[in-house]
């Protein structure tokens, strides 16, 4: 089992920043893709972003540019910056692990239980 636990979000207002973390802890792999996803209101979760264990990264095109993930290997930890924040990014943020395609939610097995980013006009 692997558990994924997700800090840092909280309430901004719109263009300001915020920095999100994931901790894995357990059965942890390097084979495992992690990714970021989110989820508003009356909305399908939606893929953000995912990065390997060697640091490559995958970016749907709504945040390129905007959101930066990245990793600390040695901590189990996964990162996800976010620039320019706009009131159309509140949502729940959820990290997850799984191996496969990086961009289907169905590549991911292990789910953390998301933290609220609310960004205010």
């Amino acid at each position: 089992q692997v558990q994924l636990r997700e800090s840092g979000g909280g309430l901004v207002q719109a263009g300001d920043s915020l920095r999100l973390s994931c901790a894995g802890s357990g059965r942890t792999s390097r084979s495992y893709a992690m990714g970021w996803f989110r989820q508003a209101p009356g909305k399908e979760r939606e893929f953000l972003a995912g990065i390997s264990w060697s640091k490559t990264t995958y970016y749907t095109d709504s945040v390129k540019g905007r959101f930066t993930i990245s990793r600390e290997n040695i901590k189990n930890t996964v990162y996800l910056q976010m620039n320019s924040l706009e009131p159309e990014d509140t949502a729940i943020y959820y990290c997850a692990a799984g191996v496969g395609d990086y961009y289907s939610s169905l590549t991911y097995h292990y789910w953390g239980q998301g933290t609220q980013v609310t960004v205010s006009s």
